[in-house]
């Protein structure tokens, strides 16, 4: 049977820790069997885990041998990571799954260089920063890379974890263990984070009164032309400054931040899908579809179908 070991060290959090027991807990075969046997192990006798103490069956000498670890997400990023566990991590065998922040826990352990990750929306930038080696992907649920998987925060865990499942034994066990954990069979691993808010430029920067502007006016039908001169540059003197400031292209932006702005109209109005391209800028329901699908990695109504299944159901809208 496949053995899954669910890490638990000082700052845990629990949550986190909960999702891959659930998930592979619940996980049968077609004859009923458990898919997997999974064990909490614990770094010392006793960890902290939010307000409670957690005193787990099983050591990270169990966790040498299986063929999963998972590791949970921390909720101090400062935390030291316990040596047992970086030695743990660095000399695994089988594959390695992190939930949230826990991504800071294979990045410490060095087994993230080279390898492509994400984790929480809120801390991929301190990612990037403290770990320079890893190709940080803040734009999605999950990252895949084989031997060692990522997850976003919090539900993005279920998902990953489910994406696991599929992978080991099937669709149909991965559908069966989604209905026992109550919970959507799978998010696309390349959606987009839900609170996917982007936070501007600090201030002070020359760029920031200019996309101030254009998050007033996502709606307009605007140009490179038309954002140049309000910007009193050039279209290639602006293109530069964009790209130096913002790392990418004017109009790249303007659209990138469109779609985040139709992400907020899918999930909280009853707003038609079609009508939603037009009022965030989009000239053609073809062009919102297909800039949508790259920010995000599927379609509108799919992912107001993933946020909202009942007012998906209900056939608001079509793309």
């Amino acid at each position: 049977m496949h053995r899954v070991a669910v890490l638990a060290y000082d700052g845990v959090v629990p949550f986190d820790l909960s999702v891959p027991i659930e998930v592979f807990g619940r996980a049968q075969l077609a004859d009923g069997r458990p898919a997997y046997e999974v064990r909490v192990c614990a770094s010392a006798d006793e960890v902290r885990a939010g307000p409670m103490a957690i005193r787990a069956r099983s050591d990270l000498g169990w966790a040498a041998d299986a063929d999963t670890i998972v590791v949970p997400g921390v909720a101090d990023l400062d935390e030291p990571v316990p040596a047992a566990v970086v030695d743990l991590l660095r000399a695994a065998k089988g594959r390695l799954v992190s939930i949230c922040t826990g991504t800071f826990v294979l990045a410490a352990a060095g087994v993230l260089d080279g390898h492509r990750a994400t984790t929480h929306w809120a801390a991929t930038a301190e990612l990037a920063r403290l770990h320079p080696a890893v190709d940080v992907d803040p734009d999605v649920l999950y990252v895949d890379e084989g031997t060692v998987l990522t997850s976003a925060g919090a539900a993005a865990g279920l998902d990953l974890c489910l994406h696991v499942v599929r992978h080991d034994h099937g669709a149909a066990v991965a559908a069966e263990t989604a209905r026992r954990c109550v919970m959507p069979l799978e998010r696309a691993g390349g959606q987009a984070q839900f609170i996917a808010h982007e936070p501007p430029l600090p201030a002070g920067h020359s760029l920031q009164p200019l996309l101030d502007w254009l998050a007033e006016n996502l709606s307009a039908p605007l140009t490179l032309a038309d954002i140049a001169g309000r910007a009193a540059m050039s279209p290639r003197s602006l293109s530069r400054h964009f790209r130096q400031q913002t790392g990418t292209a004017p109009m790249r932006w303007l659209n990138r931040q469109r779609v985040r702005r139709a992400q907020q109209l899918l999930e909280r109005t009853d707003t038609p899908v079609e009508r939603i391209g037009g009022l965030v800028g989009f000239t053609s329901a073809t062009a919102f579809r297909e800039c949508f699908r790259q920010v995000v990695g599927v379609s509108p109504r799919a992912y107001r179908r993933a946020f909202v299944p009942d007012m998906a159901a209900g056939g608001v809208g079509s793309t």
